[in-house]
């Protein structure tokens, strides 16, 4: 069949439309200078998919100066003209692009690069920060009114991040959504121990220094990333079922709790094993430091740190949490309760399997501690807002959310539901959204109602 001259005309028009609109598009720009997380809009960045840190530290506990050399490899997500990296406070002497020098500007916490050619939509690149100085706590109300991130100690630093601490001394894209795998080098003065995620692949002394490189082979966000650094007793093992274990313990605390951080971690890891699915990392352990300024512990992945072990209890919620934080990770922050609820009904969980008392039994004692005007029944779980995305409603009303879901699909859907979702989303990213959806496809109920009021709504709940 042919065509006409006028229809021949039209043809090529659109085709020179179609061909203006896909230049365009593909046209190369600058990726997003955030994630746009409501809570924390800047950290994070767009235009790339960060694959993996290698992280070179070298920390001298008398200034208080952290040096690094930092490689990112990453993976275009759109034709990059420029990008960018979180970074607070140190100051950044050069950066490469593919072994290039790039130029750089500063805004901030944001480092803006502009490498010498475009960076095409689908390559991997690399991007090598040389960066040094002394990196600053971050304080505030988020965590409990403490100071995070890196923390000087009497004999080194305590490294615990969350949620956006990660870029006070690492060149980073600081958010959870963009998760990577690790090597992390850290050089301290010999006699001090550099203790971080994964396995120790190596350790060796070199003119009065140590340096201990780890490798973390799963995708982990940035603020599970530590650099704990000081004298430390280390115990080194298998768990009962077979998982790597290495704890780490300041001896200024040794004998200061009776908790058994070792037998309690592999005892725990093991036991969430069967509850919560294969333990998703290489290795399991803890870092017990003598931090007291910091009044909280940390999920690091795949090893707990404890500015001091509180109880047994502390410690399972923790490794609980290398299920569900570590493995599966928040796609926004104002989700916490993903990682803060099932933590903490981890926690009644354990009571339960030692006999001491049921999921059911915490849940009423909490719900009857509270009378309907206590503070903590006006936050909304769902969404508790930066400045509160910690408070006890989040732990607390996250893991009454739990047990109602328990009640009212019953156990067997109930603890076919745990494992299915740390399998489903086994070192991804997933949303509320997401928990009720396969809530309801195991249970085959409708479940809005419940989640609706315990998650959603404000107020104490009729029981």
């Amino acid at each position: 069949m042919a065509l006409s001259r006028s229809a021949r005309l039209g043809a090529l028009a659109t085709a020179v439309a179609s061909f203006l609109l896909v230049a365009a598009s593909s046209a190369p720009t600058p990726g997003a200078e955030g994630t746009g997380d409501t809570y924390f809009p800047q950290l994070g960045n767009g235009g790339f998919d960060a694959r993996h840190y290698a992280l070179d530290v070298a920390y001298d506990p008398d200034t208080d100066r952290l040096d690094g050399r930092t490689t990112l490899t990453a993976r275009a997500t759109q034709n990059l003209s420029a990008f960018d990296l979180d970074l607070q406070k140190l100051e950044v002497t050069r950066v490469e692009v593919n072994g290039r020098r790039a130029a750089f500007t500063r805004d901030g916490d944001e480092i803006r690069i502009t490498p010498r050619a475009v960076l095409p939509k689908g390559r991997n690149f690399t991007v090598t920060v040389t960066y040094g100085g002394v990196p600053e706590a971050l304080s505030g109300p988020i965590v409990f009114g403490s100071d995070y991130g890196w923390m000087k100690t009497a004999d080194g630093v305590f490294v615990a991040c969350e949620p956006n601490a990660a870029s006070t001394w690492f060149p980073s894209s600081d958010h959870p959504s963009d998760k990577a795998t690790y090597d992390i080098r850290i050089t301290a003065p010999e006699g001090l121990t550099g203790v971080s995620n994964g396995r120790l692949i190596s350790t060796r002394d070199r003119g009065g220094k140590t340096v201990t490189h780890w490798r973390e082979n799963r995708p982990m966000a940035t603020y599970l990333a530590t650099a704990t650094i000081g004298k430390f007793d280390v115990r080194t093992g298998r768990t009962p079922a077979g998982t790597p274990i290495y704890v780490a313990i300041d001896p200024v605390l040794a004998n200061s709790n009776s908790v058994d951080v070792y037998g309690v971690t592999a005892e725990a890891t093991d036991y969430w094993s069967q509850v919560f699915g294969p333990y998703p990392f290489e290795e399991t352990g803890a870092i017990v430091d003598d931090m007291p300024q910091a009044g909280f512990s940390l999920e690091v992945q795949s090893k707990p740190a404890y500015s001091a072990v509180r109880s047994e209890s502390t410690i399972v919620h923790e490794l609980a949490h290398q299920w569900f934080g570590d493995s599966v990770s928040v796609d926004r922050w104002k989700d916490i309760w993903l990682n803060e609820g099932f933590a903490t009904y981890a926690q009644w969980l354990w009571s339960e399997h030692k006999g001491i008392r049921s999921a059911h039994d915490s849940f009423v004692a909490g719900y009857d501690a509270r009378p309907a005007d206590s503070a903590f029944w006006q936050i909304t779980v769902a969404d508790p807002q930066r400045d509160t995305m910690f408070a006890s409603a989040v732990y607390q009303r996250g893991a009454m959310t739990l047990q109602m879901l328990r009640e009212r699909i019953g156990d067997t859907a109930f603890f076919k539901l745990l494992p299915a979702w740390t399998k489903l989303h086994r070192y991804g990213n997933a949303d509320t959204a997401d928990f009720i959806a396969l809530a309801e496809r195991i249970s085959g109920r409708q479940l809005d109602d419940l989640f609706g009021t315990w998650l959603f709504t404000t107020g104490k709940p009729t029981v």
